[in-house]
């Protein structure tokens, strides 16, 4: 992994709207990548779907997986590329841990084969 410390504010963050959001952290591997993404979406889809018939769990639910998911990707919290190759790995393992946790495999799925769960 490489040290970003030395990454510009145009590899740091995006204009949407007129509002400059954080990218994701470049050194995520791609299978990490993906996963964390999938929780993202899950989260998202919670959070949009919780108004209909919600039990009062399900909205709270959603909008941690949607932190979680966000903080694994380095888009919020300390700043990826403050931070060294361990802490970003420590970051998306315990992100990814966590959302496991949340939302586990279903049965009926094959389990994926996990990287950076180190």
């Amino acid at each position: 992994m490489a040290d970003l410390r030395n990454t510009t504010d145009d590899e740091r963050f995006f204009l949407h709207s007129g509002r400059r959001w954080r990218k994701a952290d470049p050194s995520l591997p791609e299978d990490v990548l993906a996963r964390l993404m999938s929780h993202l979406g899950r989260g998202r889809s919670g959070v949009r779907n919780s108004a209909k018939g919600d039990d009062g769990a399900a909205l709270p639910r959603a909008r941690r997986t949607v932190q979680l998911a966000k903080e694994g990707l380095g888009e919020r919290g300390k700043p990826w590329w403050e931070q060294s190759e361990a802490e970003r790995k420590a970051r998306w393992t315990a992100a990814l841990k966590e959302l496991d946790a949340l939302h586990p495999p279903r049965p009926d799925r094959p389990a994926r084969k996990r990287s950076g769960d180190g």
